[in-house]
């Protein structure tokens, strides 16, 4: 899932001016760099970021909402929202793309040139609803992993944005009611 977030200090200030105060050079030295990455799991303060994963809103022991107004957060070590996604707006996302589901297993191969190769065994999923996703960051199954970028930062500063929430193959049943696989070559 990749939404930008809606809330927050990224909204407040924009892509370029968050990645200049939460950001970090380049860990492999590519100059004039900052990068805004590293898995972000709920409740784990990140190293690189210095932000922690929350859920505004959640009883993560009861599994409910409890503020509608409420989302996923990024906070900072004084609780000061950095990015946040909003619930409102997750909700109609999730269930608009995620209700009925194919995951295509995948690899990339770098050398000697880029190539990718998909699988033959498809997972079909179904049957979802926004709690599940809610549960499975709380659990820490899903959680932000973001690769933002800012090159250029002393002359003409670009920044290429790419917010994701990502989960492990094997964790992916936890979101839907019902789960097969298909092998696309039978």
């Amino acid at each position: 899932m990749t939404p930008e977030p809606r809330g927050g200090v990224y909204k407040e200030i924009g892509v370029v001016e968050f990645i200049r105060k939460y950001g970090y050079p380049d860990k492999n030295g590519k100059p004039d760099r900052l990068n805004f990455g590293g898995i972000h799991k709920f409740g784990e303060r990140q190293k690189s970021t210095g932000l922690m994963l929350t859920l505004s809103g959640y009883d993560a022991e009861k599994g409910k909402i409890k503020d509608a107004s409420g989302g996923i957060a990024l906070l900072t070590s004084k609780d000061k929202v950095a990015a946040l996604w909003d619930f409102s707006g997750l909700i109609t996302h999730w269930n608009k793309k995620h209700a009925q589901a194919v995951y295509i297993p995948s690899m990339k191969e770098n050398k000697p040139e880029l190539k990718y190769s998909y699988g033959n065994v498809v997972r079909l999923c179904k049957g979802t609803d926004f709690l599940r996703l809610l549960k499975a960051i709380a659990n820490g199954s899903v959680y932000y992993d973001p690769g933002i970028k800012l090159e250029n930062i002393s002359t003409k500063p670009k920044a290429k944005k790419r917010s994701q929430f990502r989960i492990h193959s094997k964790n992916i049943p936890s979101l839907y009611e019902s789960t097969r696989e298909k092998n696309l070559l039978e």
